[in-house]
């Protein structure tokens, strides 16, 4: 759907199973330049999002606490439930569940449920800003044309 959230959204998703270990989680973060994996179960149709484990996650609910992160599963870190948006889902109801919900990633799956990409408040906020940007620089524009032609 390309006038859906998917057309815009991030496809190349960095996976983990819950069994992963926090560590390996972290070591996929930094190897992938990312500050989320989302957690998946592979189905027969594709791979499923059971939740998102951030860097945030991993500070305040490993480190703080003192705990070892070699001895936690991803599993047990994230600590809500994940929040998706469909992918023809638009870009109002896309900032609206993320507001709501309080994410700043969200998977985007199928109709089947089936993770096909992931978007960021990072990104929604650039893709945003580009027509702030291009309309900002209209009265600029506007400006030089009056000159050049009003003498």
């Amino acid at each position: 759907m390309s006038n859906g959230i998917s057309h815009f959204c991030t496809r190349d998703v960095v996976t983990v199973a819950p069994h992963t270990s926090v560590v390996e989680a972290c070591a996929l973060m930094r190897k992938h330049h990312v500050g989320a994996v989302v957690v998946v179960e592979e189905t027969a149709s594709g791979k499923r999002p059971l939740g998102v484990l951030t860097d945030r996650d991993i500070a305040v609910e490993v480190v703080a606490l003192g705990l070892a992160p070699e001895s936690l599963k991803v599993s047990e870190v994230v600590q809500r439930d994940v929040t998706t948006i469909r992918e023809d889902a638009g870009y109002a109801e896309t900032v609206r569940l993320m507001s709501i919900n309080g994410v700043r990633r969200m998977p985007v799956v199928d109709e089947r449920g089936n993770l096909v990409g992931i978007i960021t408040v990072d990104y929604v906020l650039r893709q945003i800003a580009a027509p702030l940007v291009a309309l900002s620089d209209l009265v600029a524009r506007e400006r030089h044309f009056e000159q050049a032609t009003r003498r």
